[in-house]
This record gives C-alpha cells, structure tokens and sequence, in this order.
C-alpha cells in the first residue's frame, strides 16, 4: 500500500498542472495494486457550467466499451450458448453487408478481433429506444467488404453493434440491460451510465473539442454518439473508480472483489490471447485479442483499451503479472500528454513496466517511395488524399463525412514526414500526438491499397 499512496499522492499533486498544460479541462484517475484502489480527480467537467470534477464524477469511456461488450460475449461462451468460430448468422441471421458471401462466412471470433474486414466506422442513427442495435443491422446492409475475412486487422465499429445485437439475441433482452444485469450488477458498480438519461443522474463530465486558432477547448455540442454504437462505446460513462473494478475483475482470473464469479478462467484468458498483430501504430498495441489490446512493453504484457467519443479519451492499462491497472478519463484538450506521463510513473512504479515512449518525428525523416503512397483513401468517416507539393513536401488532405462533417472546422491539411518503412508521421502532433499513418498492401501496381491508421481506408484512385 505504501507504494500506491506515494505514487497516487504524486498523480494528485500533479494532476492540475499536467491539465492546465495540456489544456485538458477535467480528469479523473483511479489505480489497482495490491487489491486497493486509490482515486482523485481534477479539474471542470463542463465548461458551460463550471461544476468542478470529483472522484464521483463520470465520463464516457468510448471504445473502451468494446472490452465489456466482449466480456458479455464471452460469458455466453461459458454458458455453452455461442461457439465464437461459427458464422455470425447461425446466431443473427439478419446479419447481411455488401458481400454477401463474407456475410455467411464471418464468425464472432474475427468480429471480437478486428478482423472482418467490412466497412467498420458507420455511425447510423436509429433512434433512441432500446430496439438501436437491433434496427442498425439493416442499416449495414451495403457496407462494403475492404478484406477478405481474417486478411487484416483493420478497427471496427460496426463489428461490436453486431456483437451487441448476439448478446440481445442470446439473452433475450436489450444491450444495456444485458450490461448491468451481468457485470454493473455483479461487479457492485454504483455509478454507471448507459445512456444520457442515466448520466444526468451523477455529476457527468461534457467533452470538449477544439476552437480554430485556440489552444483551449470549447464544450461540445451534444453529449454523445448515437445510440445504436451503443455496444462499440458511443455511450457508456462511469467513474474512473467503476472502471478500475471492472478491470480488477479480469485481473483476478473473473472473479469479483466479493467472490462473485462473473468470467470463467478460460475466457479470460482467452481474451488476452493474441488474434491478429498490428503494423506499428503508436498509441494501439503490438496485437489486439479477444477485444483486448495487447502491448509487448518490458515488464510486461500489458493488456487494455483506448476510448474516444465527442470530445472525451478514455485509457485503461493493465498488468496481468502484477495485478495492476490504471485508468485514466479525461474530457478535451491534449489527452495523451497526461494519459502518457501518468500511466508512465504508475506502471513503472508498481509493476515495473517501461511505457515506451509515444513516437517522434525523426531529425532525418526517412526517404519514402512517393509512387507508392500518393493517392486518395476512404472510408465512411472521410476521404483522405495524400499528395507532394512543389518542394517535395508530403501532404495530407482529410474531406470529414456525416456527423464528423458537423462537428467542428474542416481539418487543416497536414505534412507527412518518413519514419520507419512505409509509416510516415505528422509533422506537427494532433491532440499531443504524432499519429503513425501506414501504407500497407498493394493495388496490384506497387503502391499501397490502405493508409492504416488503426483503420485500413481503401484507396479510391484509380
């Protein structure tokens, strides 16, 4: 315990400046070690308001989500009632996409691992009663297949809307219901949001997004995502406390902290076992499990998820050898300044882990094959065309689709620098960080078919 108070009393002392150097309006941190749990937070959940954060204080955890909506899969496999290598349609046979023989091949397995290969980032509003995630799949319908099944990792949203429509299916009721009747419940979580409705109830962080020309935040304009990405993180909030616990339970072999059990052994394990590996993608890991990601850091494994929605970043470590875990919630500004030196000092000091550092622009960009990479790349969220101007200099122009059409300023173009093989890098960090963009694949012609950057965009151009 002495350790987790001396480095809890460091991230409380220090979590005020590292906010108001990064520009983040609120965080709130919590760590495990030992079976304890320290807590603190800081800052101004809404900016409209000026209501003070505390340790009771919920934010969305985006995409971390994902972990839990992957855990409830996995209890279906405990009870024998889902075989994840079956075709997703023996469970939910409306699922169709634009491929329709993908559509019969793809099983729960590569849908947990990001590997399916469809067209992932559709964010369709459905309304919000509990019948979203059950009228999203006929909104999917034409999703276009970018891979054959198991070809490639590339993130998915859509994936987890289909995975929440099996839980639906298999336990007979809607996806938040299943979410508190068989883990808010009996992991005794007390502050948990599954809807706006719900985060009313509790002093709720607002994200904050970024003001042309400033470097300070300005409330978002709504709360959240649609409801139907309900089971991929548009959604659930709770305090970073909850999420500590939810973690403890994986940590502890899926028993809860008063005995329940709530995972078997073998699924938890199952979870942290590598899928599918990754190009190198910065802050994503090495691989991605069973809806974990995995990262191969020394002292490690580290396991844990990243979440992002309107203007609020969630991130969640966990050290499986050390009974560890840090989560850190935060609502705007440049979030992985202080996910990166909390997370840092904590695993270091409690576990032993050295978080590697966040990628850099080199003193020597690395000569890249310009054929190879110019060219436009899309996906349902945008169109993204790389191109090389007049001094040779390498460009990035993004054409935002949809909601994210709506939700701010058109994104300024960005120079590309070399960094290793066919990775570039942004010149200037976004949001506190040089995001890698890498070329993979090939078009038939030598140059890249996808610009990955966790998500594989196709290229367009002929």
């Amino acid at each position: 315990m002495s350790d987790l108070n001396e480095i809890g009393s460091w991230v409380r002392e220090n979590l005020p400046t590292m906010l108001a150097d990064a520009h983040i309006p609120a965080a709130s941190v919590a760590i495990l070690a030992g079976g304890e749990i320290f807590t603190t937070a800081a800052g101004i959940l809404n900016r409209n308001t000026g209501v003070e954060a505390d340790e009771d204080s919920v934010f969305q955890i985006g995409s971390i989500t994902k972990t839990w909506t992957a855990t409830l899969v996995m209890q279906l496999v405990d009870e024998g009632l889902l075989d994840l290598d079956v075709p997703v349609r023996d469970t939910v046979p409306a699922f169709a996409i634009g491929d329709d023989a993908a559509a019969s091949a793809i099983t729960t397995r590569q849908l947990l691992s990001h590997v399916s290969g469809f067209e992932g980032d559709l964010f369709n509003d459905t309304g919000v009663g509990d019948d979203a995630v059950e009228k999203y799949l006929a909104t999917i319908a034409d999703a276009p297949q970018l891979f054959a099944p198991g070809e490639r990792f590339s993130y998915n949203n859509a994936a987890f809307v289909v995975l929440g429509r099996i839980i639906e299916v298999l336990r007979g009721t809607s996806y938040d219901q299943a979410l508190r009747a068989h883990l808010a419940a009996p992991l005794g979580l007390t502050h948990v949001a599954t809807t706006a409705a719900e985060a009313i109830m509790f002093r709720a962080a607002l994200g904050h997004i970024p003001a042309g020309g400033s470097d300070e935040p300005v409330p978002a304009p709504v709360w959240s995502l649609v409801r139907s990405n309900a089971p991929a993180g548009s959604m659930l909030a709770m305090t970073a406390r909850d999420l500590v616990t939810y973690a403890r339970m994986h940590l502890d072999g899926g028993v809860a902290a008063d005995g329940t059990r709530v995972l078997s052994e073998k699924s938890v394990r199952a979870m942290q076992e590598r899928q599918v590996d990754l190009p190198e993608l910065g802050l994503m890991g090495d691989a991605w499990g069973l809806g974990w990601e995995i990262f191969d850091w020394d002292g490690g494994p580290v396991i844990g998820h990243d979440g992002g929605t309107i203007g609020q970043n969630a991130f969640l470590r966990m050290v499986p050898g050390a009974g560890v875990a840090v989560a850190v919630l935060t609502n705007g500004g440049r979030t992985v300044d202080a996910y990166h030196a909390i997370t840092s000092n904590v695993l270091d000091a409690l576990a032993g882990v050295t978080v590697p550092a966040l990628p850099s622009v080199p003193e020597s960009p690395v000569a890249i094959d310009l054929e190879r990479v110019i060219g436009t790349y899309s996906s349902s969220v945008s169109d993204s065309t790389v191109r090389v101007d007049e001094d040779g200099r390498i460009w990035l122009e993004r054409t935002m689709k949809g909601i994210f059409a709506e939700l701010g300023p058109a994104p300024e173009p960005v120079e590309l620098v070399g960094w290793a093989g066919d990775t570039l890098l942004p010149r200037e960090p976004q949001n506190g960080m040089h995001m890698p963009h890498a070329f993979v694949g090939d078009d038939g012609s030598g140059r890249a078919l996808y610009l990955h950057t966790g998500r594989a965009d196709r290229r367009i151009d002929a």
